[in-house]
């Protein structure tokens, strides 16, 4: 017999599932061996996604708002009957400017979409994982939470809320067996590279950002992918409350 995979028998809900990191989270878990359900704001991308992966379902949720984050676990549960790996993936983010410049509906919807739907879906979750022993969350947060850089003052604040939610979660939740730790990327290759960058956004300017970075490349999808199934899998079952940068030593 084949290897059943690290995720066997597990299901998992991956927000931001139609691209980037939450593609590749997706992709990697159903290769091993989990039931996934792909979750965005853009359907015809979830479901696009979902019909490439082997039972997989799409469910099409904006995550800042509390009855699409309800339905979508609901959701979940109807597909599959439980819901072990919750990954807090979807984020935004304005263009890279003056903090000055950012008008108060941008600030709101970062807060909104990377902070206020972990909320969300904490409330949707952990009621379940009570019941049924245990459960593991996982959010995306970022280096800019740790090492921030200029002209994203209002995101790189949304991401250090996501790295001490997260850690302060696992404190509170390990009594109920429910882990919870992060993952703080660096700079990746997904369509939101040229937010982060700003103006302008040149070949020069990506090799200074890139000089930052000792291991000498941004990330991949793949990198945040395989860091997000180490820590879903019982391999990690002692490890709660971690921030694990995926940044090839930038925030050294």
């Amino acid at each position: 017999m084949g290897n059943p995979g690290r995720l066997a028998s597990k299901a998992a809900l991956v927000t931001g599932a139609a691209s980037g990191f939450g593609k590749a989270i997706a992709e990697t878990y159903a290769r091993e061996g989990a039931r996934v359900a792909v979750v965005d704001i853009d359907s015809d991308g979830a479901k696009r996604v979902a019909s490439e992966i082997d039972g997989a379902i799409a469910v099409t949720c904006d995550v800042s708002k509390r009855a699409d984050v309800d339905a979508a676990v609901a959701a979940m549960l109807e597909a599959f009957g439980q819901l072990d790996v919750l990954v807090n993936n979807a984020g935004w983010c304005y263009r890279n400017q003056p903090s000055l410049d950012v008008d108060e509906d941008a600030y709101d919807r970062v807060f909104d979409v990377n902070v206020k739907s972990i909320y969300h879906f904490t409330h949707a979750a952990v009621p379940h994982w009570r019941a049924s022993g245990g459960g593991v969350m996982i959010n995306i947060g970022s280096t800019a939470g740790i090492r921030p850089r200029p002209g994203l003052t209002w995101y790189n604040a949304s991401k250090a809320a996501v790295n001490l939610m997260s850690r302060s979660l696992a404190v509170e939740l390990a009594p109920d067996m429910i882990r919870v730790n992060a993952i703080a990327p660096v700079l990746g290759e997904t369509a939101l590279m040229e937010t982060f960058m700003g103006v302008p956004d040149t070949p020069e300017n990506r090799e200074k950002f890139m000089a930052t970075i000792p291991l000498g490349r941004f990330s991949k999808p793949a990198d945040i992918a395989n860091a997000a199934l180490y820590l879903a899998s019982d391999e990690a079952e002692f490890l709660t409350g971690v921030v694990l940068e995926v940044d090839g030593g930038r925030t050294i």
